[in-house]
């Protein structure tokens, strides 16, 4: 009697796989250098300015070369190396840090620092595709919802370690060495990708032109399912996000100081760190639709409660719950739009996906300081969590699909299916 496989799927399965793993270690620790900046960066204009409108203005900053240049970007990580496009981008993101420590040092005008920070989102913009677009180069086609899952633990890891670290170290010193630190952190990553030897992607012939550029556009408007997802996850974080908030909540609200910044920063991260490992080790989703729209839910509803809390416990409990939400938004809609791309245009339709849902975080960051110039900090964040309620339902209206969607594992684009089916 032949026997059947076993449901329960490897937890490590991507892990086995060399490139992979270095290149998770490497993004681990530069990632986690990012999240540092991101809490030194806060601090400091709040200690400087106590205005939340200032707050908005880095996540503008760091916006605007994405929106402007990830398009390019994306086309050219369909037509180079993307190693070598990684490589590039992370040596400037080392300059930009340490330009971010001058301007701290010298004490210079937050003119310098945003001018430092627009460098920092240039050099993200221009490696941003490239460095999810080489994911499916490193692992085989079967186990890249793991790979999608270990890179979320990767980056939820970095973003609880950075924050906790960043804290730490703005009580001690002066935010110069988290940038110092951080501009170290690129550099590992640079120096990680030199020992990875991924699988040749599929390059693009087409010749330079916006009409190739907006090719990744066209095809997302052909597939309702990355749509919705990317829609979904978009305006949840435009709307939902609390990140740049965190400081005024730490200082004037909840009272807890640079440490207990650190602390709120870093537990939304410890939540989607424990919902990914428990979902590396709980059977595959059988309905990821559902699962999805159910978790952005959750996601709206713990802003809205995080937001009218003046405990300090609850308040942490809250980012945990939403922080744990939202990793399975992000696994799903990473899987699905990776596994759905065609690889000549996974660089070009990762570029539509940075746009949109990369720079949601930062235009996100902008909204919420404007909004709570003219709401209120508290009003401001229910608002947000109310928004996020109704995209929900939006979304499940829009395009039903979603709500149809079956298991991960099943999804290909038609001309790789012989590749899952091996």
């Amino acid at each position: 009697m032949p026997s059947t496989p076993s449901s329960r799927p490897d937890p490590i399965a991507s892990l086995r796989h060399a490139g992979f793993l270095t290149y998770l270690v490497g993004s681990l620790l530069s990632n986690t250098g990012n999240q540092m900046r991101a809490v030194a960066v806060g601090w400091e204009v709040v200690e400087r300015t106590g205005q939340a409108i200032y707050l908005g203005y880095v996540g503008l900053v760091l916006a605007l070369p994405v929106i402007v240049l990830a398009l390019p970007a994306g086309a050219a990580a369909d037509r180079w190396s993307r190693k070598s496009i990684i490589m590039i981008a992370q040596a400037g993101l080392a300059l930009s840090g340490c330009g971010l420590a001058w301007a701290s040092v010298t004490h210079a005008s937050l003119g310098w620092l945003y001018f430092f920070l627009l460098g920092t989102g240039v050099f993200r913009a221009l490696g941003w595709p490239a460095s999810t677009a080489i994911v499916v180069s490193l692992v085989p086609y079967k186990v890249f919802p793991n790979a999608a899952m270990w890179r979320s633990v990767g980056f939820q890891l970095a973003a609880t370690l950075g924050p906790l670290v960043g804290g730490l170290l703005l009580a001690w010193w002066d935010p110069a060495i988290v940038y110092l630190l951080d501009a170290a952190s690129s550099l590992v990553l640079m120096a990680c990708m030199g020992f990875i030897r991924p699988r040749a992607h599929e390059r693009t012939a087409e010749p330079h032109s916006w009409s190739s550029f907006l090719q990744g556009v066209r095809f997302l408007r052909r597939h309702p399912l990355i749509l919705s997802t990317m829609v979904l996850d978009m305006v949840a974080v435009l709307f939902g996000g609390v990140t740049a908030l965190l400081p005024i909540f730490a200082r004037d609200i909840l009272h807890v100081g640079a440490v207990g910044f650190g602390w709120l920063r870093a537990m939304p991260s410890i939540g989607a760190i424990s919902m990914s490992l428990l979902l590396a080790t709980l059977p595959p989703m059988r309905r990821s639709g559902p699962m999805l729209l159910g978790a952005v839910t959750v996601f709206g509803l713990a802003t809205i409660v995080f937001a009218v809390s003046k405990s300090f416990p609850l308040s942490l409990a809250m980012l945990f719950v939403l922080g744990a939400a939202d990793n399975i938004s992000v696994v799903i809609r990473a899987t699905v739009l990776q596994l759905l791309t065609p690889d000549s245009m996974r660089g070009r339709v990762t570029a539509v996906s940075v746009i949109f849902i990369g720079t949601s975080n930062e235009i996100g960051e902008f909204e919420s300081g404007v909004a709570a110039q003219w709401l209120g900090i508290v009003p401001s964040v229910v608002f947000g969590g109310a928004m996020t309620l109704v995209t929900v339902a939006g979304v499940a209206r829009t395009w039903p699909q979603l709500i149809r969607m079956g298991p991960l594992e099943e999804l290909a684009p038609p001309e790789t299916a012989d590749q899952v089916a091996g």
